[in-house]
């Protein structure tokens, strides 16, 4: 009998996956990869506290099918306004489903939230899991293809057919 190595399915695409520049936490960038390469993706994990420059060139670099950003120590809101657009700015970045999530503010008030997540959509990110958990990004990218197809995500439609724009796990949402 002959040991032959077990055929893995080919890659989903490769996903970048970065904290913002002021964030030293790694759990949640190893959970997000352990989760992202169960559901067949190549990840790249850039790990914690990323310059906001060095992201954006490695983004270049590989050309990413997504880009997914973490945040848990509650500057996610700021360094996000920031980041998004640098990555927009690029061209071969600009049609990039670029997602953010985790504790992403300090607030309390939920609409403050909401308007802060809606500040982040507006900054060019294609969707913000606010407050929520990593399983609220798989359900994300088992609802549709985050390349460009129309998503529907937990909380909520899509805005546009070719982008996906939404608000997920923001407490008061459905």
């Amino acid at each position: 009998m002959v040991n032959e190595p077990a055929r893995l399915p080919a890659p989903r695409g490769t996903v970048i996956i970065s904290s913002v520049a002021s964030d030293a936490h790694t759990w949640n960038l190893v959970l997000l990869q352990l989760l992202l390469e169960e559901m067949g993706y190549h990840v790249v994990n850039l790990g914690p506290c990323v310059p906001d420059a060095l992201l954006v060139e490695e983004c270049v670099r590989r050309r990413p099918t997504m880009v997914v950003i973490s945040s848990i120590n509650g500057h996610g809101y700021a360094d996000g306004l920031r980041l998004a657009p640098r990555l927009r700015a690029r061209p071969e970045l600009a049609a990039t489903p670029v997602v953010i999530g985790g504790k992403l503010g300090v607030v309390e008030d939920a609409a403050e939230r909401d308007r802060q997540s809606a500040a982040l959509l507006e900054a060019g990110f294609d969707a913000v899991f606010a407050d929520a958990h990593a399983t609220d990004l798989c359900r994300y990218l088992r609802s549709g293809d985050p390349a460009g197809q129309s998503v529907e995500p937990s909380a909520g439609p899509s805005v546009g057919p070719t982008v996906p724009r939404t608000v997920a796990g923001a407490p008061g949402r459905p």
